[in-house]
């Protein structure tokens, strides 16, 4: 590609656009806005807007900016025509504390984009910058969110997701298992998945995962939950007693397995499709599918037993009780008692 073909990005939307772009296909637009406080969602969409531009013309001008620490003029410097009139790609962060400089010179620049240049703007929400963000709206330049994936919907979907785009199959046991273990953290996740994609082949597998985070707080957790909720007692009992030897905390057994009770009830009396009932709930149709399988093994009666010994135990191992070790193993048991084998 010659050095001076000049990358001609998008053309400004639409005036009203309401954006909504996804973080994993970046428009490229003079002006794009990345908003919300999920760090790793705006580093992969930053991510992806440099590899596009890049793979347009190699000779792209990147410069940073730092909006809450913004000298005057900065931006018109920056995004004037350079010698050899390569591209440019401004990417400015910290609006969420943006000094006063910044607002004026963004707003004026954004009337106006500079010729080949593309101005990317992150911001980590709250109300600070209003003024810009309006008027943003008000131009139609994309907006990509980059909020936390907070359900365990979102994360399994994020997780099926990036196999997707690499190729690779993971089973829903596998993918409930992934999200527990390391759900807590989106990079973690990410990472976690990009692990399993290197150094595995074939279909990733429940046990895959066990194999590489079944060592975690919350992948324990999820075993004695299952375990119990399937009303294999001893499992159970075994798994809880080796994570609580090796100092796991009985708080997060108990509300993992206030998880699994919650999900298995919700399902209990329910009918319909699992899409339909992971709409209706807010679950994921694959939550849906495993609860339906616990609630195979329990009654009406028997979960309301469950839910009442869980609400005990919920309050013992977070001070009521001197022995939060025996209300948890007393939880455990009760519930995997419940259950029909």
């Amino acid at each position: 590609m010659d050095r001076n073909q000049a990358v001609t990005p998008a053309p400004r939307a639409s005036q009203g656009s309401t954006g909504g772009a996804d973080w994993r296909d970046v428009p490229l637009a003079p002006v794009v806005l990345l908003f919300g406080p999920e760090d790793f969602l705006a580093s992969r969409a930053t991510d992806d807007v440099r590899r596009k531009l890049r793979a347009q013309n190699p000779e792209l001008e990147l410069t940073t900016l730092d909006a809450s620490n913004y000298s005057p003029g900065q931006l018109g410097m920056i995004a004037s025509p350079s010698l050899f009139s390569e591209p440019k790609l401004i990417e400015a962060s910290g609006l969420a504390a943006m000094n006063d400089d910044f607002l004026q010179d963004v707003l004026s620049y954004i009337k106006d984009p500079a010729p080949d240049t593309m101005l990317l703007l992150s911001h980590a929400g709250g109300t600070r910058g209003k003024k810009l963000l309006d008027a943003l709206k008000a131009l139609g330049a994309p907006r990509v969110e980059c909020q936390p994936l907070k359900k365990d919907a979102e994360k399994a979907q994020f997780v099926s997701a990036e196999f997707s785009l690499n190729k690779r199959r993971i089973d829903a046991a596998a993918v409930r298992a992934l999200v527990a273990a390391v759900g807590a953290s989106l990079s973690e996740l990410a990472a976690a998945c990009s692990q399993l994609i290197s150094d595995t082949t074939g279909m990733v597998s429940s046990d895959d995962v066990d194999k590489y985070y079944g060592g975690r707080v919350e992948a324990t957790a999820f075993r004695v939950a299952d375990a119990a909720l399937a009303g294999n007692g001893p499992v159970a009992l075994s798994t809880l007693r080796h994570a609580l030897a090796t100092g796991v905390d009985p708080v997060p057994l108990v509300g993992a397995l206030a998880m699994k009770v919650r999900q298995v009830a919700k399902v209990f009396s329910a009918r319909g499709s699992s899409a339909q009932l992971a709409r209706d709930l807010g679950m994921s149709p694959w939550q849906v599918d495993a609860a339906r399988r616990d609630a195979g093994h329990w009654t009406g009666p028997a979960l309301a037993t469950a839910i009442k010994v869980l609400a005990e135990a919920d309050a013992q191992v977070k001070g009521e009780a001197k022995d939060p070790v025996y209300a948890v193993e007393r939880a455990v048991t009760v519930i995997a008692t419940a259950a029909r084998r």
